[in-house]
């Protein structure tokens, strides 16, 4: 609960009954007194509490008011805030509505449920041969474990793929597995998989792990001690900012029980188990005494996506999705709403917009060959969850039948770090998969808009990474060409400056006209567009 919320809560309370102890707030806010006391000096200062004859805040030092009743004020409260919460997804729902444009899922429901939850700072220890290590310390883990081990069994790189396995010569099923992070080489330098310098998705830190331990809950392991420095230091950065803000990992719930947990060790704690890991790569059994004993409280969240279709007149089956986030970072700590207007309203309404266009050209019996799915998904902000259980959990429509994903993420600002002309607007991902689509891309612009299309954060050197950063990357991580369209970002960028008067009107309708007729032409060409660079 934040600061603000926290003390408008105590005004009502005070106002309703006049007497409560500071231990009692303090308790049911889960502060400290010393918290409870500040509140209380705020709000004197403010007058939103009376005083007594005396000039001072009088608190009782008896409770005299039931727990019953504070629970039933704080649940209300707490239901007002997800109904606000809720608005976004109903007004998405009724302008396709008023449209006139269906719902995608067979059932005619425009919204697609999808359950979260948020996994509290984890708590508990590690312990290899009596050295007890405590989470946080040499080791990470956002999950509740338990076991005791004999052995631990070493994997390798954990890679499994043709004609090359890990898995060979070892048993890995009701057993705890040691795994290094990257993919094998050959004696030339080149990576084995791939038989180039070009590495394979086992060895791209943002989808290895998921892999990995896909490929280690299919062959019945319990768990996976993942060792990756790399890795390491950014869920060390995570896993700390989650301590000292008392917040949470969100993430897609879970309804698999049998999910092998995942521990990541820093280099001192997986040498403790393998002091040649860096050099060796040969799948080995290790004798150790492991003991893993965490745990975290977990809490649900109902979201939703909200899909639309409009069914192509000649390929029906055949669908090119536009997607864009409906959900943004909240409120900060004291109580100023982060308004999102460009991350990502910019991105909703050109939605919506370029809905209504491919709406009114059907009517007038000139609607797209292809169907034309409309996206806006929630969780972006939190992982690309939303996206992420749309390709991977509940397609609404088959993968396989999916053609193109045009992602659309910050349109409606400029970069002020960028020189030049401010009629932009940076692509991110249009030849990743599909030289065809970059083509399509380039020839599109240059016949209907001329925007000034700025590839620079589509280096794959690049250190911002954005090409996995916004929903696009859960189409293309399954071999589905997108183009992310972005203008950078700002001064107010995740804070609550981002307002819609900021917005450059212009060339958010420029840069909305780019995307429709992007998506008209791959909607209406005879041929879908050919993937020639699928990920191995």
């Amino acid at each position: 609960m934040k600061i603000k919320e926290r003390r408008q809560i105590i005004v009502d309370l005070v106002n309703d009954w006049g007497n409560l102890s500071v231990g009692f707030l303090a308790k049911k806010f889960k502060v400290s007194e010393m918290t409870i006391y500040r509140d209380l000096n705020e709000l004197e200062g403010n007058n939103l509490l009376i005083k007594t004859t005396g000039g001072a805040i009088k608190i009782s030092e008896s409770l005299v008011h039931t727990e019953s009743s504070f629970s039933k004020r704080l649940k209300d409260h707490n239901k007002e805030k997800k109904a606000i919460a809720k608005k976004a997804v109903e007004y998405i729902k009724k302008e396709y509505e008023s449209l006139g444009i269906k719902a995608a899922k067979a059932d005619g429901n425009y919204f697609q449920k999808v359950p979260l939850e948020i996994k509290k700072t984890p708590s508990g220890s590690l312990t290899i041969n009596e050295k007890e290590h405590r989470i946080g310390e040499g080791f990470l883990t956002f999950a509740s474990s338990k076991g005791s081990f004999d052995k631990v069994i070493y994997a390798g790189y954990g890679v499994e793929e043709g004609d090359y396995s890990d898995f060979s010569d070892i048993d890995v099923k009701g057993k705890i597995v040691l795994i290094k992070g990257g993919e094998p080489k050959n004696e030339d330098g080149t990576f084995t998989l791939s038989g180039s310098t070009e590495s394979s998705k086992w060895g791209n830190p943002e989808e290895s792990i998921a892999l990995k331990d896909e490929l280690l809950q299919g062959k019945g392991a319990i768990g996976m001690l993942y060792y990756d420095m790399n890795n390491y230091q950014r869920f060390n950065r995570y896993f700390q900012y989650m301590k000292n803000n008392d917040s949470g990992q969100m993430s897609i719930k879970s309804e698999d029980k049998d999910t092998t947990f995942v521990i990541y060790l820093n280099a001192g704690v997986a040498k403790e188990l393998l002091p040649d890991i860096d050099t060796n790569h040969v799948p080995a059994v290790i004798k150790a005494s492991l003991t893993v004993a965490t745990t975290t409280e977990n809490g649900e969240i109902a979201s939703e996506n909200v899909a639309a279709v409009l069914l192509g007149s000649e390929k029906p089956e055949e669908y090119v999705v536009i997607s864009s986030h409906l959900d943004h970072i909240g409120v900060t700590t004291d109580g100023q709403i982060n308004n999102g207007a460009d991350d990502d309203g910019s991105g909703t309404v050109a939605l919506l917009e370029i809905a209504e266009a491919f709406k009114k050209a059907a009517d007038e019996g000139r609607g797209p060959k292809r169907s034309i799915v409309f996206l806006h998904v929630t969780g972006e902000e939190k992982g690309l969850l939303g996206s992420q259980y749309y390709t991977d959990v509940d397609p609404i429509i088959d993968l396989e039948k999916t053609v193109v994903n045009l992602n659309i993420d910050m349109i409606g600002r400029i970069d002020p770090k960028r020189e030049g002309d401010r009629n932009y607007i940076y692509l991110i991902g249009s030849d990743k998969l599909s030289t065809e689509l970059h083509e399509l891309s380039e020839e599109v612009n240059k016949e209907f808009m001329n925007i000034e299309l700025d590839y620079t954060y589509n280096d794959e050197n690049d250190p911002n990474r954005f090409y996995y950063r916004s929903d696009h990357y859960n189409f293309a991580k399954n071999n589905i060409p997108i183009i992310f369209y972005f203008n950078g970002t700002h001064d107010d960028y995740h804070k609550p400056g981002d307002t819609p008067d900021k917005i450059n009107y212009d060339l958010l309708e420029n840069r909305s006209r780019l995307i429709f007729h992007t998506a008209w032409e791959i909607a209406n060409r005879d041929t879908r567009v050919v993937v020639d660079k699928a990920i191995k």
